[in-house]
């Protein structure tokens, strides 16, 4: 198959990477191309991944740093328009749309196109599109959603949903011989929604020393709620590449995962799991879904004192065990069902009904 994937364009689709959708664009992307399809990627420019990248915004782009939401969209969706022109012209056979855009929703009415939930429903401008009057998807749309949380939140937008579980690629984390049975780690983007001030409050309560990995994606949070935080038992170790995450997580007695929203999956989580390191949710979103029932705890209430409670439980769960649960989430899996979606939408024929209901305005 000719496949166009559509990425999220916050941030280049490369190492170490801004975020699990970076990370799953990669996988797919990959994986697709040693699978023998011809991919094309639309994202960033610094992108890298074994397919043949199309690069629609520039590296100089940087999200937080375009004050208005409104000049911040426009350069978004000009970037997206540029990729769809290709994809109008470029002779593919299907569409992986990884991006949040809501233009493909109604641009790519005639191609055969997957879109990939990975958020809550509170994406306004894809609900705009598609809560507008006498607007339906394409007939040969499909979407899927990364866990039956998030599915259940699109199903009363959008007329049929299904569920792909998310997957990491199992061989990539994997369990040390001993652990540092004092040691809690923490990794995600830096910003509000992702906690981090809690889980700190949390370890320091459960006796626990802190390592924090990842990205500081909200500079004025950082330097307000974390910073001060920072100190004897609680250091930041910066966005770390793949081998020194994995073994960091590996090395430590818990991990944990503080979403202060619905969380839409969690492949932190996952990958905690699959080094042998038992996880410290907290209730939101898919984390119940995720870790429960051998992966982890979670705890009863969002509060430092109830995660602290969970993480003490969390400690003392069987490690092998834990890893045998993650075994669930492979990303060999998730693309097998990706590919078997993808190939039945390319091979399905543009009938004339097709063409008529695409020919029908909005």
């Amino acid at each position: 198959m000719r496949v166009a994937l559509l990425a999220h364009l916050h941030h280049p689709i490369a190492e170490p990477f801004a975020g699990g959708m970076e990370m799953h664009t990669a996988m797919v992307a990959d994986e697709l191309v040693r699978r023998g399809h011809d991919v094309t990627l639309f994202a960033r420019e610094g992108s890298r991944t074994l397919a043949h990248l199309e690069p629609i915004m520039g590296e100089d782009f940087v999200y937080g740093a375009v004050r208005h939401s409104h000049a911040r969209d426009q350069l978004l969706d000009d970037a997206v328009r540029r990729a769809l022109v290709r994809i109008d012209a470029g002779g593919f056979d299907v569409v992986f749309n990884n991006s949040l855009n809501p233009l493909p929703y109604h641009e790519l009415d005639a191609w055969p196109m997957l879109t990939v939930l990975h958020t809550p429903p509170t994406l306004e401008k894809v609900n705009a599109v598609i809560e507008a009057p006498g607007w339906r998807p394409g007939r040969r749309h499909a979407f899927v959603a990364v866990s039956r949380h998030t599915a259940r939140s699109w199903r009363s937008r959008l007329p049929s949903v299904s569920c792909i579980p998310n997957g990491v690629q199992l061989g990539r984390w994997r369990p040390l011989i001993g652990h540092d049975p004092g040691l809690a780690v923490w990794s995600a983007r830096i910003t509000p929604e992702k906690g981090l001030h809690l889980a700190i409050d949390a370890a320091r309560k459960a006796g626990l020393r802190l390592e924090i990995c990842g990205s500081v994606a909200d500079p004025a949070y950082f330097a307000q709620h974390i910073e001060p935080r920072l100190g004897p038992g609680v250091i930041y170790r910066g966005h770390l590449n793949h081998h020194d995450l994995a073994a960091s997580i590996a090395r430590a007695a818990v991990f944990l995962a503080t979403p202060l929203w619905a969380e839409p999956f969690g492949l932190a989580m996952v990958e905690a799991m699959a080094c042998g390191t038992p996880v410290a949710a907290l209730p939101n979103g898919a984390c119940s879904e995720v870790v429960l029932p051998a992966g982890g705890v979670v705890s009863a209430k969002v509060s430092s004192g109830s995660l602290a409670t969970a993480i003490r439980a969390a400690r003392k769960l069987d490690r092998g065990r834990v890893h045998r649960h993650a075994q669930r989430f492979d990303a060999a899996t998730m693309i097998d069902r990706y590919e078997d979606v993808l190939q039945r939408m390319a091979a399905r024929p543009l009938v004339l009904a097709d063409a008529l209901h695409e020919a029908q305005p909005a």
